[in-house]
């Protein structure tokens, strides 16, 4: 998966929002990143937020272990993981 890798501080995910889908979904890889569709608009933080609280209810980790590294204000972003490894995450991306 080169869209997930390992450090120290945890697992990173190289991820392809897009913002205002019918649905918030793990749509699959796209190109280097995973994509994902979110329903929430990329307005004032909104898309954000709702990243952070779809990974922490699909992956099971608490938000605060969710961490946007870069691409704040992009469609493309590096999120943390901290404190796993992507082994332990792979399972809930595929599924």
């Amino acid at each position: 998966m080169p869209f997930l890798s390992d450090t120290p501080a945890g697992a990173i995910l190289n991820l392809r929002l897009v913002p205002r889908a019918a649905k918030n979904a793990i749509a699959g890889p796209y190109g280097e990143a995973l994509k994902i569709r979110l329903c929430a608009p990329p307005v004032d933080g909104a898309a954000n937020a709702a990243l952070i609280k779809f990974l922490s209810d699909t992956l099971r980790l608490p938000r605060a272990r969710i961490q946007i590294l870069s691409g704040q204000t992009s469609r493309s972003k590096r999120v943390l993981l901290a404190g796993v490894n992507a082994r332990d995450i792979r399972p809930q991306i595929d599924a």
